[in-house]
């Protein structure tokens, strides 16, 4: 029975429960990040400016898009237009689409010492394509390319790229203007009415991350959000009057919005049944867009309603909260890693009500433990009657067999979310705390961190009451300290610092504890 179990064996108990649901959600519900996502296409050639001979995806698409299974290898497409800022760098090839897109700076600089490129160059689908409804429209659009009227542009606060594709009975003109905040305006134009498709893209695969989102993510008109992950895309959604369409991976997203007039979205799914997302229009079309990190400010600044894209998995509505937590600490503080410090010891304070009674109750149920022992053999045949006579023990002493459950319970759904915020929000990208921290996102490479965290919990361990009577649950208990030191040696380095203040402050309630239940001893005589 439950109600028989000790603190540490209730430890032990949601330290598996935890684990299964780790292994259970990794294998049914995480999404699988996959660098090749064969769009469903067909092949086709074309010779291009400056004399290259390209090979392109031209997609099949009748009245939806597509779901055949054809494809083909992604072939290297010719920029037609680089646009330079400070703050990144874009190509548009001769498809009219947005080929690369590399943030500049010092956080978004790589191991290579390079820069982080949002569109990667396997990605078949890139943002800005165009498909047709009508499948002769539409193959010949991917053999005919655009023109641009300049092949460089310098952004400062804006500027305007023009894009004009002849086909045979249709005129298509693409009007892009780019802004410094990584935001853009897009304008498709045609010549005549014709039912299209636009897409903001697969999502990015600049960071990859297991235990993320990667996937689409649509916000209705009800506010409601609809999400596809890799793996998980079984059939054609359409969703009227959407407020933004947003392809996401771990750290960044591209995004389309129009929060006045909405879009009309169609989620459809490659070969791996992974997400692609476009926008539909039967005639000229005008989309905001951005690419660019799954920064909070910068979502804000662009509007509040864009900060819906930062996504936490199933812990969502558990981590926005304690995010923004996190983020009033840190304006105060000015450093992520003593703001875990300083959240972790403020949420020991809460729930200290809860864990005082708890640990008093757990030290009644050490003293109580010779009185259970001859309970259990004098009624050792009679079940019920044992069951009775313990609750009968329990009231007579003000034990409560449960008391120290429930503190454990509520840090759990904390420690996952503080491991979601970890892993998802950008602004803890290379985090520092002190010494060789310079990442808290990221596991930490001397191993101390998780070395003290273990240390702590045997020394937690040591001065908490027990009440065994299993000799194999009290050897378990002596290697729990040690599991959970391999088990956090790759977690991010901010996580275990939160265990490891969390068993600190921990250590230091339950000596509090202890004296007071010594000095009540004393009372009673």
């Amino acid at each position: 029975m439950i109600d028989n179990l000790s603190q540490q064996q209730r430890m032990i108990l949601a330290v598996v429960l935890s684990i299964i649901f780790f292994v259970v959600y990794d294998t049914y519900f995480m999404p699988k990040a996959k660098l090749n996502h064969d769009v469903n296409q067909t092949t086709t050639s074309s010779k291009v400016t400056n004399n290259s001979s390209t090979s392109t995806t031209a997609p099949k698409v009748t009245g939806e898009v597509s779901k055949s299974v054809a494809t083909a290898p992604v072939t290297t497409t010719t920029t037609i237009v680089t646009v330079n800022s400070k703050d990144f760098k874009i190509n548009i090839d001769e498809f009219g689409r947005i080929s690369s897109y590399t943030l500049l700076g010092d956080k978004f600089k790589t191991k290579d010492g390079g820069y982080t490129n949002v569109i990667d160059k396997s990605m078949k689908l890139k943002p800005l394509e165009l498909r047709f409804s009508d499948t002769a429209i539409n193959s010949e659009a991917f053999k005919k390319p655009y023109k641009s009227e300049t092949a460089l542009v310098e952004l400062k606060d804006e500027a305007t790229v023009k894009l004009t594709q002849k086909l045979t009975n249709l005129t298509v003109t693409k009007i892009i203007t780019f802004k410094k905040d990584g935001t853009y305006k897009v304008e498709v134009k045609l010549s005549k009415p014709v039912q299209f498709f636009i897409t903001n893209g697969e999502h990015p695969v600049a960071e990859k991350s297991k235990f993320v989102f990667n996937g689409v993510i649509v916000e209705k008109s009800d506010d409601t959000l609809e999400k596809v992950s890799d793996g998980s895309a079984k059939e054609t959604l359409s969703i009227q009057n959407a407020k933004y369409l947003a392809s996401n991976d771990k750290y960044y997203t591209t995004v389309f919005y129009n929060f006045k007039n909405g879009l009309n979205v169609v989620v459809s799914g490659d070969k791996d049944k992974n997400p692609i997302s476009f926008v539909k229009a039967n005639n000229n079309i005008t989309l905001n867009g951005y690419i660019g990190p799954k920064s909070y400010d910068k979502l804000k600044a662009i509007d509040p309603q864009l900060t819906n894209v930062l996504e936490y998995g199933f812990f969502t509505f558990i981590s926005k909260p304690m995010f923004t937590f996190l983020r009033y600490i840190h304006s105060i503080v000015g450093n992520w890693g003593w703001t875990i410090v300083f959240a972790t010891i403020f949420i020991k304070l809460f729930l200290f009500p809860l864990t005082f009674k708890g640990m008093l109750s757990m030290n009644k149920m050490k003293e109580l433990a010779p009185m259970m022992k001859d309970l259990k053999e004098k009624y050792k045949d009679d079940k019920q009657k044992l069951n009775a006579k313990t609750m009968e023990l329990y009231k007579k002493h003000g034990a409560n067999p449960m008391g120290g459950c429930l503190p454990m319970i509520l840090q759990i759904p904390v420690f996952f979310a503080i491991y979601r915020v970890l892993l998802n929000a950008f602004d803890l990208k290379q985090a520092s705390w002190i010494l060789w921290y310079n990442d808290l996102s990221v596991m930490d490479p001397f191993y101390v961190l998780p070395i003290l965290m273990g240390a702590t919990m045997f020394w937690q361990q040591h001065i908490t009451p027990q009440n065994f009577t299993d000799p194999m649950q009290a050897k378990i208990m002596k290697f729990l300290p040690l599991i959970f030191t391999f088990f956090f040696v790759t977690f991010p380095a901010g996580l275990t610092l939160y265990w490891f203040t969390n068993n600190l402050f921990t250590i230091a309630q339950q000596y509090y504890v202890n004296s007071i239940f010594a000095k009540q001893k004393v009372a009673k005589g």
